[in-house]
């Protein structure tokens, strides 16, 4: 792609000073940054004003568009009375408001919420809860954790220990905790003739095993409900759900829910975890809860944990702290993007949405190249027959080029748009996505 001098000094400066995240720095001598200057919809513009359409949402955050107006408001008239305080010892209009409405949204079993900047500060609040949770309770023997194979919960210390991604963990195993992997119920690996639910009763009797023998060292069961992001859009069936959360209770081990990508609407309910009519005991958030806009993330528990750490004793407290908690012009950003919810029936209208999107990629599910055509809410993703290791690098460059932002998890497509996606821009991204099909077979 050509560039201007404006793009070209642009990139030429974040090269210099800007070392970017989940990047090998190297690659970009050959693969160009974009240099984003705005956005408006589902679309990204660059310095030289070509437009790309975010079919991921910007890293699964973006819920209503970039630039949206209602949030922009509520911004702007935030910005005019308060920026930030701390939350310890003070409060403010923002935080309050949203927490009373993510515990009406969980129907009031959530009724308590704790605030960080981002998803895995989220889950290492809820790993150090559940284990002071139980050494509060006289049972301190409880410290480890089990998770999913091929689980992602973020690349801090603390969410490293229940990831199980090599790629992010094997370079820093020497400082992380360990953790136990249960088979995931991915609804892939089902044997031929098995349903995915079949599979997931099998899955699940297998953490049933898991938890007969190390319930008492286990402080709680980490899951991505519905969908696990990292290991390729791995989606499983409600089921596996229902039968974690008996198991856990039966066990006396907690449920932690990881909806920092599935919640706030992604696969077709507010929350996943109420596809098997359950509630988990932390429910982690973070990503779309501010629409896209600012970091925020928020650990909710219910009020038997709360109780525990409620006493004269300093100690018994949960001291841990970030000092942009509660943010209130992110709280101001949440609370924006719950009234868009309401405003705009976004539930009922992702529904008709994800069937628009569903049935006219029923001819790119069928290319010669599509295995495991899936879809949950507004989410979709395909494996690619015969990728190579370089597959993902060489889609996401040549996506660009044809306006859009893809990037395959290995060899896995996947889109994830803003929820304003509309009938042009779901023509042309499957349209697109099959011809780079062919193109780069």
């Amino acid at each position: 792609m050509q560039t201007s001098t404006r793009s070209n000094l642009l990139l030429k400066r974040s090269l210099a000073a800007v070392w970017h995240p989940c990047t090998q720095m190297k690659q970009h001598e050959s693969l160009p940054l974009v240099p984003v200057v705005s956005g408006k919809g589902c679309w990204l513009y660059d310095a030289d004003g070509r437009r790309y359409l975010d079919a991921v949402s910007s890293w699964w955050v973006n819920l209503f568009g970039h630039c949206e107006p209602r949030i922009n408001a509520a911004l702007a008239d935030q910005l005019g009375r308060l920026e930030h305080v701390l939350l310890a010892g003070f409060s403010h209009e923002p935080v309050v408001e949203l927490s009373e409405r993510l515990a009406r949204a969980t129907g009031g079993a959530l009724g308590h919420c704790f605030y960080a900047s981002d998803g895995a500060s989220a889950i290492e609040i809820a790993l150090k809860m559940s284990h002071h949770f139980w050494r509060n309770r006289g049972r301190p023997g409880k410290t480890r954790f089990v998770s999913l194979a091929g689980s992602y919960h973020g690349e801090t210390l603390g969410a490293l220990a229940v990831t199980d991604v090599a790629l992010f963990k094997n370079a820093y195993a020497p400082l992380v905790m360990a953790s136990r992997q249960v088979a995931s119920p991915d609804g892939r690996l089902a044997e031929p003739g098995e349903s995915a639910r079949d599979y997931a009763v099998r899955c699940a009797a297998a953490l049933e095993r898991e938890l007969e023998q190390s319930h008492a060292e286990t402080a709680a069961l980490i899951v991505e409900p519905l969908v696990q992001g990292a290991a390729g859009m791995a989606m499983h069936d409600a089921e596996y759900l229902r039968r974690a959360r008996a198991l856990c209770d039966r066990f006396e081990v907690h449920l932690i829910a990881d909806e920092i990508m599935t919640g706030f609407g992604r696969t077709g309910t507010f929350f996943a975890h109420e596809q098997a009519g359950i509630r988990p005991d932390f429910l982690c958030l973070s990503k779309g809860i501010t629409g896209g806009y600012l970091p925020l993330s928020v650990v909710m528990t219910r009020e038997a944990i709360y109780q525990a750490f409620y006493d004269d004793d300093a100690a018994r407290g949960f001291l841990h702290s970030h000092s942009y908690t509660g943010n209130p012009l992110a709280c101001r950003a949440a609370l924006a993007t719950l009234d868009i919810f309401a405003e705009d029936r976004v539930i009922e209208a992702n529904r008709a949405t994800s069937a628009r999107l569903t049935a006219a990629a029923r001819p790119l599910a069928a290319h010669s190249r599509v295995r495991h055509f899936r879809n949950s809410g507004m989410i979709w993703a395909f494996d690619v027959a015969g990728a190579d290791a370089r597959f993902a690098r060489r889609f996401f460059a040549a996506a660009l080029e044809q306006e859009l932002l893809l990037r395959p998890l290995g060899n896995t497509v996947y889109f994830m748009p803003p929820y304003v996606i509309g009938a042009e821009e779901i023509d042309l991204l499957l349209s697109r996505t099959s011809a780079l099909l062919d193109r780069l077979s």
